[in-house]
C-alpha cells in the first residue's frame, strides 16, 4: 500500500479550533492555563485529527498511518513528562568519536541544583566554558544543542537546576540573590580560567554575580571572558508580549494568580511555587497559532508516513513540554527586580546583604548576542550590558545580532551552529590569548564578532 506525502500547508486552520483557543487564552487566568495545559493540547489534537481526517480524507492513502498518527499524537499531547536526559555520551573531534561522561562536580550537588561537567576522553587543552542555564520553566536540557555544538572544542560545565516541586521545604527557600550566590560558588569550583556563557533569564543573576566578585576582589577577575545571550537585562529597551504582560499587572496580581502550593504527594509538599505547567500555558498563549500549526504539521507528517519530519517536531515538543517549577520567591523576585523595577539596568540592584551591584568593576572581554526576531528577549534588552560594564575597554566589547534568529535559535539549531557558536568560540580564545593562555587549536570554525559601537543608539536609562 503506497503512502502519499501530505504537505504541511495543504490544510487550512480549523477556525472553530482557533476561536476556542482565543476564547481560552483571553478568559482563563494564568493558573487556569497551567492546570489546563494538557487539556488544551488534547483539544488541539482532536481538532487536528478532525481537520486532517474529515477535511481531506482522499489525501490519506494508508489507513494504518492515519491510525498511528491519531494514537501517537494523543499520547504526545497527554503524556506526563519527566526531566529529560542530556544523552550526550560522545562527540566527534577531528573525525574521531570521543566518549563523554556527564559527572556532577564534587561539592556542587545542592538541593536546588548541581553543576555538571561533560568530561571528554581526550587530552586536548580546551577552554573551560561555564554555561548558566535559564531558570524559566524548563530544565537545562533545553540547552542540549548548545552543549553538543561546543563539546568538540570546549571543556563544558553547566548548571542543572531542579524542579522546585521536588525539593523538600526543609531545604529552605531560593530567590534571585540565592541564584547569584549559586553562580558564584560554581565559578569558584571551576576556577578563574573559565569562560562564562549566560543565556536568557540567567543573564541578570550572572552579570550580578560576576560584578559582585570583581568588586570584592578588584585585583583578579573571576573569569577570562563573559558572554551574555538574549537576556532581559533591561526589559524597557524593547517591548515584547512578556514585558507588556508584566507592565499590565501589579505585583499583587502575580502573587494571587500565579503562585500555588505543592501538593502533598510531591517531595516539595507545602512549598510555594510558580508551577512549570503555568509557564507552559503562558508560552502557549504567547504563540498559539504557531503551536497549533506545529501540531498540525506533526499530525499530517505522521498520517502521510513522513516519520523523519514528524520526529523532528515531536523531539522539540518532548523537551518543550518537560517543565520545571520555580520557587515563588525566585519568580516574584524576578518580576519585581527585573521586570518592574529594572534594578540592574538602573544601577540600584543590591545583594541581600546590602552590597550594591556595580558592573563597572568588570574588566574582562564581553560579548553580547541577540536575535533579530526574538519575541521573548527582543533586540536591545541585552546590549545595555555594554553601558553598565563601563570598566571594559572598548576594544574588548563585541556584539552580534543574527537578523533571522528567534529566541530559541540563538542557542540551538542551524543559526546557532553556523553563525553564533563560531563567534563565541573566537571570542573566548581571543580573550584567553590576550592573557597569555594558549589552547589546543579549535576543532571547529571560528568567526570574529564585530566590535561594539559605543555610538550605537541606546535608550536613555533612568
Amino acid at each position: 500500500m503506497t503512502t502519499e506525502l501530505l504537505t504541511a500547508d495543504s490544510q487550512p486552520y480549523n477556525h472553530n479550533l482557533c476561536e476556542n483557543i482565543e476564547h481560552f487564552k483571553n478568559t482563563a487566568s494564568a493558573v487556569d492555563l497551567g492546570i489546563s495545559a494538557v487539556a488544551a493540547w488534547q483539544m488541539w489534537g482532536l481538532s487536528l485529527m478532525e481537520s486532517a481526517g474529515c477535511g481531506a480524507p482522499e489525501l490519506i492513502k494508508d489507513t494504518r498511518n492515519f491510525i498511528t498518527a491519531t494514537t501517537t499524537i494523543s499520547e504526545q499531547l497527554s503524556r506526563t513528562y519527566k526531566k529529560p536526559e542530556f544523552g550526550l555520551n560522545e562527540t566527534m573531534i577531528d573525525g574521531m568519536e570521543v566518549a563523554v561522561a556527564i559527572e556532577k562536580v564534587e561539592g556542587r550537588e545542592k538541593a536546588f541544583g548541581s553543576l555538571l561537567h561533560f568530561k571528554r576522553d581526550t587530552d586536548r587543552n580546551d577552554p573551560k566554558v561555564y554555561i548558566v542555564a535559564p531558570t524559566s520553566g524548563h530544565f537545562s536540557t533545553l540547552l542540549r544543542d548548545t552543549v553538543r555544538q561546543l563539546l568538540p572544542s570546549h571543556d563544558v560545565y553547566i548548571t542543572d537546576f531542579n524542579d522546585a516541586s521536588t525539593i523538600p521545604i526543609e531545604e529552605g527557600d531560593f530567590g534571585l540573590d540565592d541564584y547569584v550566590g549559586h553562580v558564584q560558588e560554581d565559578m569558584r569550583a571551576i576556577g578563574p580560567d573559565c569562560h562564562v556563557l549566560s543565556i536568557c533569564q540567567s543573564t541578570v543573576p550572572v552579570l550580578a554575580a560576576v560584578a559582585d566578585m570583581a568588586k570584592n576582589n578588584p585585583d583578579q577577575q573571576p573569569a577570562l571572558s563573559l558572554t551574555l545571550m538574549a537576556g532581559p537585562l533591561d526589559t524597557a529597551a524593547a517591548e515584547t508580549a512578556v514585558t507588556k504582560f508584566a507592565d499590565e499587572h501589579n505585583i499583587d496580581w502575580f502573587q494571587r494568580n500565579l503562585i500555588g502550593k505543592v501538593a502533598a504527594k510531591y517531595p516539595g509538599a507545602g512549598r510555594l511555587i510558580y508551577p512549570g505547567a503555568s509557564q507552559l500555558g503562558a508560552f502557549i498563549a504567547m504563540n498559539t497559532p504557531k503551536h497549533v500549526d506545529s501540531f498540525k504539521k506533526l499530525f499530517l507528517y505522521r498520517a502521510s508516513g513522513n516519520q523523519v519530519e514528524a520526529d523532528k517536531i515531536a523531539a522539540f515538543y518532548t523537551e518543550y513540554q518537560s517543565v520545571s517549577g520555580m520557587t515563588a520567591k525566585f519568580y516574584m523576585d524576578t518580576i519585581r527586580k527585573v521586570f518592574k523595577e529594572r534594578q540592574l539596568a538602573r544601577g540600584i540592584m543590591r545583594r541581600d546583604n546590602g552590597n550594591l551591584i556595580e558592573p563597572s568593576y568588570i574588566t574582562m572581554p564581553l560579548l553580547t548576542i541577540e536575535g533579530g526576531k526574538d519575541d521573548i528577549c527582543a533586540e536591545g534588552q541585552t546590549t545595555v550590558a555594554h553601558q553598565l560594564c563601563s570598566g571594559i575597554a572598548t576594544e574588548d566589547k563585541s556584539h552580534f545580532v543574527h537578523p533571522e534568529a528567534g529566541h530559541y535559535s540563538v542557542f540551538s539549531g542551524q543559526k546557532w551552529t553556523d553563525e553564533i557558536a563560531p563567534r563565541f568560540a573566537d571570542h573566548i580564545r581571543q580573550a584567553a590569548e590576550a592573557k597569555g593562555v594558549v589552547y589546543t587549536p579549535a576543532a571547529c570554525k571560528t568567526i570574529k564578532s564585530d566590535c561594539w559601537d559605543p555610538k550605537r543608539k541606546q535608550r536613555a536609562h533612568s
